[in-house]
């Protein structure tokens, strides 16, 4: 685990992020056709991502540029809040982080907190669509935000997360903000980071097959799918090395 002390939204945070395959679109990363001839393979959406990462490994560039729409920059403006109510639930600190990435640097999240000593993390979601805050609060349907739970807890290395719903609009029908701890589920991450192992395969492929249709030098063969990721130490500074290999 490396842990990159940084403001989120700032630009040491957007470097960070370059190339890295980010908790927040893992659930994209694991999107497969259901049905039909192409069944089990990576669909649209999924092959997109993949596309935006070969891209930004090569050009060394955040393809979106730090793009922000309406959602996000709610989530920016609530966070604070949504911590510190938190904090009162819980009776304790919730300390915040920036960027954190697996020591080979192919895999991040963006953790809004640390509590305790290496054992939770929070999670702060400010949704305003009606159908993600009644699949929450009244199904209690976290499926669509598991993957982002799962593989925070898996990069941090943590024993649980809490996963908080902030919505400063329910306060008078008690409190603003909704949490539920989730645990650590080891069957789970393995399952996760299998198919994560073979998105990253899908991003070094799409590298080799741009810069041969460029006309860029040769590229050295492609890992198999089933090789293991390379390990190594990052320096806070640099940009993760290990993300151009295979390219």
């Amino acid at each position: 685990m490396v842990v990159y002390e940084c403001e989120q939204g700032d630009e040491a945070w957007h470097s960070h992020r370059i190339g890295v395959i980010t908790g927040s679109e893992f659930v994209t990363a694991r999107g497969v056709y259901k049905t039909g001839k192409q069944a089990g393979e990576p669909n649209a959406a999924a092959k997109d991502y993949a596309f935006k990462k070969a891209i930004e490994r090569i050009g060394g560039k955040l393809l979106d540029d730090g793009f922000e729409n309406w959602g996000m920059r709610r989530g920016h403006e609530l966070e604070p809040a949504a911590r510190l109510e938190h904090e009162v639930q819980l009776g304790e600190t919730v300390h915040r982080c920036g960027f954190v990435t697996t020591d080979c640097g192919t895999y991040g999240c963006s953790l809004d907190g640390m509590i305790g000593f290496k054992q939770g993390g929070s999670e702060y979601k400010c949704f305003a669509s009606p159908e993600k805050l009644r699949e929450i609060l009244l199904g209690g349907d976290l499926s669509g935000v598991m993957d982002q739970c799962q593989g925070g807890i898996w990069i941090a290395e943590l024993e649980w997360l809490d996963f908080c719903l902030f919505c400063p609009e329910f306060a008078p029908a008690g409190s603003s903000l909704w949490h539920r701890r989730i645990y650590r589920d080891d069957a789970y991450i393995k399952a996760l980071r299998a198919d994560l192992a073979n998105f990253n395969d899908l991003v070094c492929e799409y590298m080799h097959k741009l810069r041969a249709a460029l006309g860029g030098a040769p590229a050295a063969p492609l890992a198999p799918a089933s090789a293991p990721i390379a390990s190594a130490a990052l320096a806070p500074t640099d940009l993760p090395e290990n993300l151009f290999a295979n390219a």
